[in-house]
C-alpha cells in the first residue's frame, strides 16, 4: 500500500527549463539591443558553449555525481560547505565569463567587458523568473491530506534551497526535503533513495516516485524497487528505462495515486 509520495523538483513541481529560458532571453536582447546581434542565435551558441567548456573543467565528475547542469552552474555561486563544492565554487566565475565572451566572440563581437556584463546580467535574471507548473499546487493539495510527501531533489544544497525560497509556498507540502549535495550523490544513485526510505521510516513498497527525468528519477526508482510516475510532457519515447505509469501533466497524478 502506498503511503508517500516522493516528487522530483525541477521540471515537475517548478518549471526550471522556462526560467533558464526567460533568463536567455532577457540577456540575450541587450546584445542585441546594443550589438545588433541576433538573440536567439546568440542564445543557441552561449548554452553550446556554456556545455562543452562545463564539461572540461575537473569538477565535471562531481556536478554529474551530484547532478548540476551546465546551466545552473552560470548562476549559483556553490557556497555549499559540503565536500566536493570548493573546486566548483572556484570554478564558476571564470566559468560564466568566458561562456558568455566566447559566445559573443564566435558572432562577431569580441567585447571581455561586455562578456562579464552579459555573465552577472544571466544571474540576475535567472533570480527574477521562478516558475510554478499550473497544476502544481492543485495536485499538492489534493495530495496532502491522503499522503506523505517527500521532495527528492538533485542538486547544490545552496541553489535548491534558493529556488524553495522564491517559490516559498511549495515548502511546507513536504514532510522532508532531501538533496543529493548533502547526501553526497544524486539521482539515479539507489543509496538517496534509501536515505529517503529512512528519512520517512518507510519501505520501498510504500512509496512512489514522480519525475520527470528517465534517466535520474525513473532509473534510480527502478534500480530502488520503487513504483515511479514518469511526467513527460514534451510526448518523448521511454526505449530501456521503463516507468510504471506515464502521465503527459501532473493533474493525471491525482488517479493513478487513488488507485494505489
Amino acid at each position: 500500500m502506498v503511503k508517500a509520495v516522493f516528487f522530483d523538483l525541477d521540471d515537475t513541481l517548478l518549471w526550471d527549463k522556462k526560467s533558464i529560458a526567460t533568463a536567455f532571453e532577457k540577456t540575450c536582447k541587450i546584445a542585441e539591443d546594443r550589438f545588433g546581434v541576433d538573440a536567439k542565435k546568440l542564445e543557441k551558441t552561449v548554452r553550446k558553449v556554456a556545455q562543452e567548456l562545463y564539461s572540461a573543467y575537473e569538477s565535471y565528475s562531481f556536478t554529474q555525481l551530484i547532478g548540476i547542469n551546465p546551466f545552473e552552474g552560470l548562476w549559483g555561486d556553490f557556497n555549499d560547505k559540503e565536500e566536493g563544492f570548493q573546486k566548483l565554487r572556484e570554478i564558476v566565475p571564470e566559468y560564466r565569463q568566458h561562456t558568455w565572451t566566447l559566445g559573443l566572440k564566435i558572432m562577431g563581437i569580441d567585447n571581455e567587458e561586455f562578456g562579464c556584463e552579459l555573465s552577472e546580467r544571466f544571474v540576475s535574471e535567472r533570480k527574477k523568473a521562478p516558475f510554478v507548473y499550473e497544476d502544481t499546487f492543485s495536485v499538492l493539495d489534493a495530495l496532502k491530506s491522503k499522503f506523505r510527501l517527500l521532495l527528492l531533489t538533485n542538486g547544490s544544497p545552496e541553489l535548491q534551497k534558493m529556488k524553495l525560497s522564491m517559490t516559498s509556498e511549495l515548502v511546507p507540502y513536504f514532510e522532508h526535503i532531501v538533496i543529493s549535495g548533502e547526501y553526497g550523490k544524486g539521482k539515479p544513485d539507489p543509496g538517496i533513495f534509501a536515505y529517503a526510505l529512512q528519512k520517512m521510516n518507510l519501505t520501498n513498497g510504500e512509496v512512489i516516485m514522480v519525475g520527470d527525468n528517465l534517466h535520474t528519477d525513473i532509473l534510480g526508482a527502478n534500480r530502488s524497487g520503487i513504483q515511479s510516475v514518469w511526467v513527460n510532457r514534451h510526448d518523448l519515447t521511454a526505449k530501456e528505462i521503463k516507468p510504471t505509469f506515464e502521465i503527459k501533466c501532473l493533474s493525471e497524478l491525482i488517479e493513478i495515486v487513488d488507485t494505489l
